[in-house]
This record gives structure tokens, sequence and C-alpha cells, in this order.
């Protein structure tokens, strides 16, 4: 694969793994629709995880005070509002984790050639972002999510296994149902993608053949890590920035124009 087609892949997961669009989705859409960054099927699976794992860096870099501060807490003083956030995000891990140890192989080996629906799943997924943001107040900052709210959370989380719902699309119209502010909702689903990241990330790394993939292409995933990381600093930024005075609406645009374009390249 040519330089221009790893970077600009890297690009499209740097930004699109934090703004409501989803990554996956937009991935598999450049690479197999458009035909930018084409590879392998096995090649293309890990270096989607790579390109994650360079966002995971994104957000351990840029909340590295916050993270060091809610995960001291979570060890040394439980019982504080910091403490109690490290353990409601390991719980609300464990739903995402459990169904995609179970099931990801289901869901790469079939969603991800699933190009109409994946399309559909962007249109009507980005509507529902929209609305669950416009119709829901916020009354609720990031001291006052409750266990049942992250477990919820969590939950919804494990629909962004399917290309086209967004991880943190689907997590932060969860977190704004109920009636977390917009801010934290993101920063929570920003905080919980870094154990769900990391993990697919390990257990793909304990695959002999994913490690010799990664060895015979290692420039291919260092760009791409570097870019996808450089990118999504920047766009964790652009975004607490923009919904400070902006609502969803863009993305639900974004995303329905998108969709329309799929399908007719699809179909025509």
């Amino acid at each position: 694969m040519n330089i221009l087609g790893i970077i600009i892949l890297a690009i499209v997961q740097g930004i699109a793994e934090f703004l409501p669009i989803s990554s996956s989705a937009h991935l598999i859409i450049f690479r197999d629709v458009f035909g930018i960054g084409t590879m392998s099927e096995n090649v293309a699976l890990i270096f989607d995880i790579a390109l994650h794992f360079g966002t995971l860096l994104a957000i351990v870099f840029y909340f590295w005070k916050d993270l060091k501060r809610i995960v001291g807490a979570g060890f040394t003083k439980v019982k504080s509002n910091d403490g109690k956030l490290f353990w409601y995000l390991i719980a609300a891990t464990i739903p995402a984790g459990l169904v995609g140890v179970l099931f990801q192989d289901t869901v790469d080996t079939f969603f991800r050639a699933q190009y109409v629906w994946i399309a559909i799943l962007l249109a009507v997924v980005g509507v529902i972002i929209y609305l669950c943001d416009k119709y829901s107040k916020s009354d609720k900052d990031m001291e006052h999510v409750t266990l049942k709210d992250a477990l919820i959370i969590g939950c919804s989380q494990v629909l962004a296994l399917m290309p086209g719902f967004s991880r943190s699309g689907t997590t932060i119209a969860t977190s704004r149902l109920l009636h977390i502010n917009k801010e934290d909702a993101c920063k929570f689903s920003f905080y919980l993608s870094l154990p769900v990241v990391a993990g697919a990330a390990l257990v793909s790394l304990m695959h002999k053949s994913n490690l010799i993939l990664i060895e015979q292409n290692i420039g291919m995933f260092a760009l791409g890590i570097i870019v996808s990381f450089i990118v999504g600093y920047l766009t964790i930024g652009f975004l607490l920035k923009y919904i400070k005075n902006n609502d969803f609406k863009v993305f639900m645009w974004y995303r329905l124009i998108l969709a329309a374009i799929v399908l007719l390249v699809i179909f025509l």
C-alpha cells in the first residue's frame, strides 16, 4: 500500500474516532468502497487496530493529568468522586469487553462487508444522536455519574462493535439521555474507550500470525499510529471547544450525506 493511502486512512481515523461519525465505518468505506489504501483483509484488521492504538495514545496524552488523578484515586481514595469514577469506568467496560471477546470475529467477518447496512446505520444513528442531544437536559456532570449510569453507557457501547454506530456517538448519545452535559459526556466517552481499545490491541498481539503481519509491515503500522495520534489529539481539542456552543446537527447531516454517497457508489 502506498504512503499516501496510509496517511489518508490515519487522518480519517484520527478525526472519525472522536467525532460521532464512526471511525470503523469510515475506514471500511474509504478502503473498500472508495478504493483508498486497499490492502488484504488480514492486514486491514490489524492496521485498523494500530490506528485505534494511535488515537488511544492521543486520549492518554490529552487527558494525562486527569487520568493520572482518576487512576490514583481508584486505588487510594476509592470513595472520592475520582475513585468512584475509576471503578465505574471499569464496570462500564465489561459489557463491550465480553461481547467483543465472544463475537468480534463474527462482527469482523460479517458486518465489515455489509456496505449497505453500514450506510443505513450511518444515516439512522446520526439522526438518533442528534435527537438524543437536542431533547436531553444537561443537569448532571461527571461528579454525579452513578454506577447505573456507567453500566447503561457501557452496554450501549456494545452496539458500536457494528460499523456505522460510532462508539463515541453511541456513548455520548446515551450519556445525554442520562442528562449528562455535553462536555462531560464526551470526556466520559473518551475515558471509556481506553480499556476497550487497549484490550483489543492486547488480544490481537496474542496471535502469532498477527505479530508476523505487524513485523512484515512495521513501517506502515508505525506511520499510521503516528499520524492518527497527531490528528486525534487535535480533534479532541476541537470537539471539546465546538460542543460548548454547538449541537450535533452538523454531524447528523454529514452522516446522511456520506450514507447517500456510499449507496450511490454501490448501486451505480
